[in-house]
């Protein structure tokens, strides 16, 4: 029987866990032409969720189109990634793809081959040293020439949206702002995964794109919802886990969909048929997952300054919502005053060690978390 846990990639079908007031949000927005801006902590499925909502939308009435902005590194790998998105987001056939391209992309210079399995591979000849300006509005007006064109409504959808603060100035920000206001046929959904950045972006009144959309930060997953999800898998397959256990592997995990997934993944492994998970499978679940992140993590580690780890300790060792900044804490982890923690906090922030949760900060990695605690605090 397949592991029914999933973990690492996108996630559907019954391997996705609830968020269905998430899906049905965000379909309203999208039926409703919102411009939303939906942000979470790294791996917690948004992806995942965006693609369940945009499957539920009448493909009849509804282009989709889904740019992934984390691999365009420039404005011109943006501008191509736009491009490519809502082309292929309206055929799969060569011939049609290529049509399509020309059509709305023409000084893009779109051209078409085959892979080896038969399926269109478009390309566009853009430099990445060319005057971008033209380029950049052509691919961003499109979606409304296609809302206009053919009376339907699009579904713009740009994944880890804060890749554009790396292009160096805020011509994209700028240009977005622009044209998504007066887009009245056209939904707009971004999704970023650095929290700080995000809500800085919409946030921030020095920024073009402030207060552009409505803002749906993405919660955990309640433990209500996983106890019933969990139980029915291990049960399909003839195994045993009490609400105690899901209870435990929600307390290690924090509830973060990811580790989540992947600790249930070992677990489900683990147990034979017939056979009950008990607190060791636990523990020799934790344990293989360490051994296998422990080199990442040793280096990791040794990378940061001793504030930082005196810092992550702290949190790795507190109850959720500690007050880092409190003079107990400070006190406590040995690290001298408010004003270090705040330089610690802004460092660890950067470098997606840490993000903000339950009022306070905490570890992204929960692995890592349980490997601080078993190693550098045993």
């Amino acid at each position: 029987m397949k592991n029914p846990f999933e973990y690492g990639g996108v996630v559907s079908g019954d391997a996705f866990c609830n968020r269905q007031k998430e899906i049905a949000d965000l379909v309203r927005a999208m039926e409703n032409r919102e411009k939303l801006f939906v942000f979470s902590e790294r791996r917690y499925g948004k992806t995942s969720l965006v693609r369940a909502a945009l499957a539920k939308l009448p493909k009849k009435h509804h282009v989709c189109a889904y740019v992934d902005l984390w691999p365009a590194d420039s404005e011109a790998a943006f501008v191509t990634a736009v491009a490519k998105a809502i082309t292929e987001s309206m055929s799969t056939s060569v011939d049609r793809v290529l049509e399509i391209a020309r059509r709305f992309f023409s000084s893009l210079a779109p051209s078409v081959t085959v892979d080896e399995d038969g399926k269109p591979v478009l390309t566009f000849g853009v430099s990445k040293h060319a005057k971008l300006g033209p380029a950049l509005d052509e691919v961003l007006e499109t979606p409304a020439k296609i809302a206009a064109e053919g009376k339907q409504n699009v579904v713009m959808v740009f994944d880890e949206f804060q890749q554009i603060l790396e292009y160096g100035n805020d011509q994209v920000e700028r240009k977005l702002r622009s044209v998504i206001q007066n887009h009245r046929h056209v939904g707009y959904v971004f999704l970023g995964s650095r929290k700080h950045l995000i809500q800085k972006m919409f946030m921030d009144r020095s920024r073009p794109l402030y207060r552009a959309g409505g803002h749906y930060p993405l919660g955990l997953i309640a433990e209500e919802h996983w106890q019933p999800f969990i139980l029915k898998r291990f049960t399909d397959a003839g195994k045993v886990i009490s609400k105690e256990r899901i209870h435990d592997v929600c307390d290690l995990t924090q509830g973060h969909p990811f580790y989540m997934q992947h600790l249930c993944h070992v677990l489900w492994e683990f147990c034979e048929p017939k056979a009950e998970v008990m607190d060791k499978t636990i523990q020799k679940a934790v344990q293989v997952l360490l051994e296998r992140e422990n080199y990442a993590y040793t280096m990791l580690w040794e990378s940061l300054t001793v504030p930082q780890k005196r810092f992550l300790k702290g949190l790795a060792g507190e109850s959720a919502g500690v007050k880092v900044f409190a003079g107990e804490f400070v006190r406590h982890y040995g690290l001298g005053s408010a004003s270090n923690v705040q330089r610690v906090v802004g460092v660890l922030l950067e470098k997606d060690i840490i993000d903000r949760g339950n009022g306070s900060f905490l570890i992204t990695d929960r692995f890592f978390r349980l490997w601080i605690q078993s190693v550098q605090m045993p």
